[in-house]
C-alpha cells in the first residue's frame, strides 16, 4: 500500500536522570512509523540517536523487553540500527477504536554501566481493512400498502481502520422503488436508511434484490457488500377476473347427464386466501336453467343435470359470479349462453365400385385404379359429406358425378420404396359433432426392371501377396440390386482386356453367381507387379442392365530371393585368395563385398557382418557399403594367413543370406597394389588392334543412332512430352589410384537389380557386362587399371564377354 512506503517521521525527546548510586540514565526516544511495515525494515540507528558507542554495544549486552509475549523489535548489534522483526497490526494493538494515538512502548537495557532507554513507537494507521457488514443479507418484509417515504433501518458497514480509513459513505444498487439516507452517529460512524420512493405492487414485482455497498475514505478506498432481500406482502386489491367476459356453447341435445358443457376459470392476481375464489349463479340466472344445469363452485364446471330437448329450449343464458375469499371479498362476473342443436344421428356410407390391384409400379400418372360411392341419408348439413385419403400418399381423388369420385394416381410410384399401398378412405358429414366412416383398400405393385446394379464401390484396390497358391480367393466383389425375381438375379464377369498378349481370364477368374474373384496363376512380384481391369454386373431382366467396377490388383513383394554376392569375384569356387603386404597401412581397404537383391526396396537392403574373423582387432567391415579394412598395421604376432568369413543379409522377415570366404595372404616384401601396378599395361593384354577398329566402329554407329533419335525429336515436338525416364547409363571403366578394389556401380531397372561381375587376371581387372535373364540393360563396374587414368568405351566394354557359368557363383 502507498502509506506503506510514507517516510516514517522520527521525533526524539530525551529526558536525563542521574542518579548518585547507579549512575543510570533513562532517556525517552519518540518514532513515528506506519502499521505493517516489512519484516526487516530499519526504523531508526537507535545507537546514534541515543549517542551510544557502536563499539561497546554487543559487550554492553544492549536487549529490549518483550510486549504482550511478542518481540516486535530488535536492534542489529553491528549497526546499530532499530528494526522491525515481527509486523505491526494497529487494530490488534490497539483494539479500541476511540484511542486516537496508539503507541508501542518498550524499554532498552544496557549493562556495564547499568542504562535504561524509554523507546516510544506511535504506529499510524493504514488503510488495510475493508468495511463489512455483520449480515451478507438482509431480509425486509414490506407490505404492498405502505406509503411512501417509509423509513426502515439497515445494518451498518465495520471498518477496524480509524479516522478518514474508517467508513464514509454508502451506495444501493439502482432501484426504481428505493434509495438510503446516511446518518451520522455520535461517534461518528456512518449507517443508512432505506427509504421507499415508489408504491409497491406485488402482482408486479413481489421481490426486489437490491446490493448495499459500504465506502471507506482511504486512498485507494476500499469497499464491503450486503445483499438486502425485499419480499413484498400482499394485500387484497384485486378482484377476480374471468378469461372472457361472455361464452356462447353450442350443445346437441339428447347430451348425456354429467356431460361437461364448459369450464369456466376466473383468477385473481393476489396471494393465499385473496386468490382463493369460489363461483355462483347471479340472480338473473333463471330456475329452469339451474335446474339442468350444475355449477361446480370449486372450479367453474358447467355440467347437464336434465336431458336437454331441442324442441322444448333452444338457448339457455346465465350468468355466473367469481367471489375471493378475503375479509373484504372482491367479485368479478360473466355471462354463458347456451345454444342447441339439433341431433346428427347417421353415418355416412362409402361403396368401393372398382378396383384394380396389382398394377405395375411404372403405370402413367393420372390413371384411375378405383371408383367410389358415398351417400348419407341425415339432411342439410347433416347429409353434406366430405371425403378424403391421407395427404402423404402418392393418390388423389376426383369427382367424376355426385357422390362418385375416382381414385387416380397423383406421383411416380416406386414398388423399391414402397411394394404396396394401403388407402384408407375417409367420409365424414358436416354435422355437429360430424359423423364419419372409412374403408380401406390395398394396392399391390408389380416390380419393372428399372433399377441398375450398384456396387458398394466405385474402385476397388486389392493387394495380394506373391507365390500366392492358383485358384485362391483375392475378394468378393458383390453388387445390389432392389428388384425383385428376375430383374434382381446378377451375373459377374470380368471384362475382356490384354497385357503383354495376356487375356485378363487366363490371369483371374470371377464366380458368376456370387462375385468371388479368384487368381489363376501364381504371381511373382519380381515380374508382375499390379493388374487394372473392369469388372461387370449385369441383371437378367428384360432388357438386362448393368454396372461395372474398376479393379486394381497389387503384388504385394515376399522376401523369396536371396542375395547374391557379386564381388568379389569367384571365379574357381567360393573362396576369394587375396595377397597384400605387411606393411600396409591402418585404414586401407582391402576387400569390398557386394551383394543384390532383387526383392523389393525394403527386402533388398543388404547389410554385412562379419560371420569369422581370425582376429577381431585387425579388420573392420562396415555393415552398409561392405568394405573390409585394416584397423591397424601388422605386426610380427600376427599370422600370415587370415581368413575372413563375411555374411551378406537383406531385410525380409525372415532374413535371406548369402556368405563369402576371404583368405589373405601377407607378405613381407612390398606387393603392388592394383592401382601402382605398372609393370604389364592392361593395353597389351586386352585392346589388341581388333579391339581397337571395333570401339572407333561401335562409337560411329552410337553417334549415328544419337543423331538420328534427336531428329525424330525435332519431327515429333508437337506431340506430348513422353513422361521422363531417367537416361541409359554407359558402361565405362575407371582407374583408381591407390585402391586395391574398386566401388560398383549398379543400374537398376523397376526396381529389378542386375548383376556385376569382375574378372580377374595376373595383369589386370576386366569389365565383363552381361544381360540378366528378366531385363535389358547390362552392369556397369569400375576398376582399377596398373597403366593410370584411362577410359574404355561401351563399345569395348561389350566385347569382353565373360563364360556365362560365372553368373552362378554364389555362396
Amino acid at each position: 500500500m502507498a502509506q506503506k512506503d510514507l517516510l516514517w517521521i522520527r521525533y526524539v525527546s530525551v529526558f536525563i536522570f542521574a542518579g548518585a548510586f547507579l549512575q543510570t540514565v533513562f532517556a525517552v526516544t519518540h518514532y513515528t512509523i506506519p502499521e505493517e511495515m516489512d519484516e526487516g525494515s530499519v526504523v531508526a540507528n537507535l545507537v546514534s540517536d541515543l549517542g551510544l558507542d557502536l563499539k561497546s554495544l554487543s559487550k554492553r549486552k544492549m536487549r529490549l523487553d518483550v510486549v504482550a509475549n511478542k518481540k516486535y523489535l530488535d536492534v542489529n548489534k553491528d549497526t546499530g540500527e532499530l528494526y522491525i522483526l515481527e509486523r505491526i497490526d494497529r487494530e490488534n494493538l490497539c483494539p479500541i477504536k476511540s484511542v486516537t494515538t496508539c503507541l508501542l512502548k518498550v524499554d532498552a537495557t544496557l549493562e556495564n554501566p547499568i542504562r535504561m532507554f524509554n523507546i516510544e513507537l506511535e504506529i499510524i494507521d493504514i488503510n488495510d481493512n475493508a468495511p463489512g457488514f455483520r449480515r451478507d443479507t438482509m431480509h425486509l418484509d414490506i407490505s404492498e400498502a405502505t406509503a411512501v417515504g417509509e423509513r426502515f433501518s439497515l445494518t451498518n458497514a465495520v471498518d477496524p481502520d480509524t479516522g478518514s480509513n474508517s467508513v464514509k459513505t454508502y451506495y444501493l444498487s439502482e432501484s426504481d422503488h428505493f434509495n438510503i439516507e446516511i446518518q451520522t452517529g455520535r461517534d461518528g460512524s456512518k449507517f443508512a436508511d432505506l427509504i421507499l420512493k415508489k408504491s409497491l405492487d406485488r402482482e408486479k414485482q413481489a421481490l426486489h434484490n437490491l446490493i448495499l455497498t459500504a465506502v471507506d475514505g482511504g486512498v485507494p478506498a476500499r469497499s464491503g457488500t450486503a445483499s438486502i432481500i425485499v419480499r413484498v406482502l400482499d394485500t387484497n386489491d384485486n378482484a377476480p377476473q374471468f378469461d372472457k367476459d361472455s361464452y356462447t356453447i353450442n350443445l346437441t341435445e339428447n347430451a348425456p347427464i354429467g356431460r361437461l358443457v364448459v369450464q369456466l376459470n376466473a383468477t385473481d392476481k393476489d396471494e393465499g386466501s385473496n386468490s382463493e375464489i369460489i363461483y355462483s349463479y347471479s340472480l338473473y340466472t333463471s330456475e329452469k336453467t339451474q335446474q339442468t344445469f350444475s355449477l361446480n363452485p370449486d372450479n367453474g364446471e358447467i355440467r347437464v343435470k336434465e336431458m336437454i330437448n331441442y324442441e322444448d329450449f333452444r338457448i339457455y343464458d346465465m350468468e355466473i359470479i367469481a367471489t375471493d375469499k378475503a375479509v373484504n371479498s372482491l367479485s368479478g362476473k360473466c355471462k354463458v349462453k347456451i345454444l342447441v342443436t339439433d341431433m346428427n344421428d347417421n353415418h355416412p356410407e362409402i361403396s368401393i365400385k372398382s378396383l384394380s390391384s396389382p398394377v405395375k409400379e411404372d403405370i402413367p400418372v393420372n390413371t384411375v385404379i378405383a371408383v367410389v360411392s358415398v351417400s348419407d341419408k341425415d339432411s342439410g348439413e347433416n347429409g353434406q359429406v366430405d371425403i378424403n385419403i391421407s395427404d402423404h400418399l402418392p393418390f388423389a381423388l376426383k369427382e367424376s358425378s355426385d357422390n362418385y369420385y375416382e381414385l387416380i394416381v397423383s406421383e411416380p410410384l416406386d414398388r423399391e420404396k414402397m411394394p404396396a399401398y394401403d388407402i384408407t378412405i375417409t367420409v365424414t358429414d358436416r354435422g355437429n359433432p360430424s359423423l364419419s366412416d372409412n374403408e380401406t383398400i390395398t394396392v399391390e405393385l408389380l416390380d419393372v426392371n428399372d433399377n441398375v446394379p450398384q456396387f458398394p464401390q466405385t474402385f476397388y484396390t486389392i493387394p495380394v501377396m506373391e507365390n500366392n497358391a492358383p485358384g485362391a480367393l483375392l475378394s468378393s466383389l458383390t453388387a445390389i440390386d432392389p428388384d425383385l425375381h428376375e430383374n434382381q438375379y446378377l451375373v459377374y464377369f470380368i471384362i475382356e482386356k490384354e497385357i503383354m498378349n495376356t487375356s485378363m481370364s487366363m490371369l483371374f477368374s470371377i464366380n458368376p453367381e456370387n462375385g468371388n474373384l479368384y487368381a489363376l496363376k501364381t504371381f511373382d512380384y519380381e515380374i508382375e507387379k499390379e493388374f487394372l481391369f473392369h469388372i461387370e454386373a449385369r441383371d437378367s431382366g428384360v432388357p438386362p442392365l448393368s454396372s461395372n467396377v474398376t479393379v486394381h490388383i497389387i503384388i504385394m513383394d515376399q522376401n523369396d530371393n536371396t542375395p547374391v554376392i557379386v564381388s568379389p569375384w569367384r571365379a574357381h569356387g567360393s573362396v576369394v585368395e587375396e595377397k597384400i603386404p605387411r606393411s600396409t597401412d591402418k585404414g586401407t581397404l582391402i576387400a569390398k563385398v557386394i551383394a543384390i537383391d532383387s526383392d523389393s526396396v525394403h527386402n533388398s537392403r543388404i547389410t554385412y557382418q562379419f560371420l569369422q574373423n581370425t582376429d577381431a582387432t585387425l579388420f573392420s567391415l562396415d555393415q552398409y557399403n561392405g568394405e573390409i579394412r585394416t584397423m591397424r598395421m601388422f605386426s610380427y604376432r600376427d599370422s600370415r594367413h587370415q581368413r575372413l568369413v563375411v555374411i551378406a543379409k537383406d531385410n525380409g522377415e525372415p532374413a535371406l543370406s548369402a556368405t563369402v570366404t576371404i583368405k589373405l595372404s601377407t607378405v613381407e616384401t612390398a606387393l603392388k597394389t592394383y592401382a601402382d601396378m605398372t609393370e604389364v599395361p592392361l593395353e597389351y593384354d586386352i585392346f589388341s588392334d581388333l579391339n581397337l577398329y571395333l570401339v572407333i566402329g561401335l562409337g560411329s554407329v552410337s553417334f549415328l543412332l544419337l543423331i538420328t533419335i534427336l531428329v525424330t525429336i525435332v519431327l515429333k515436338c508437337q506431340k506430348p512430352k513422353p513422361s521422363k525416364a531417367a537416361p541409359p547409363s554407359r558402361n565405362s571403366v575407371i582407374s583408381e589410384r591407390n585402391s586395391t578394389i574398386a566401388d560398383s556401380t549398379l543400374v537398376s531397372n523397376d526396381a529389378y537389380w542386375y548383376s556385376l561381375f569382375l574378372a580377374e587376371t595376373r595383369k589386370g581387372k576386366l569389365v565383363v557386362r552381361q544381360p540378366v535373364p528378366k531385363g535389358a540393360r547390362y552392369i556397369v563396374s569400375s576398376i582399377p587399371r596398373s597403366t593410370g587414368l584411362t577410359e574404355t568405351s561401351d563399345s569395348a566394354a561389350s566385347t569382353l564377354q565373360a563364360s556365362t557359368t560365372t553368373s552362378s557363383s554364389s555362396t
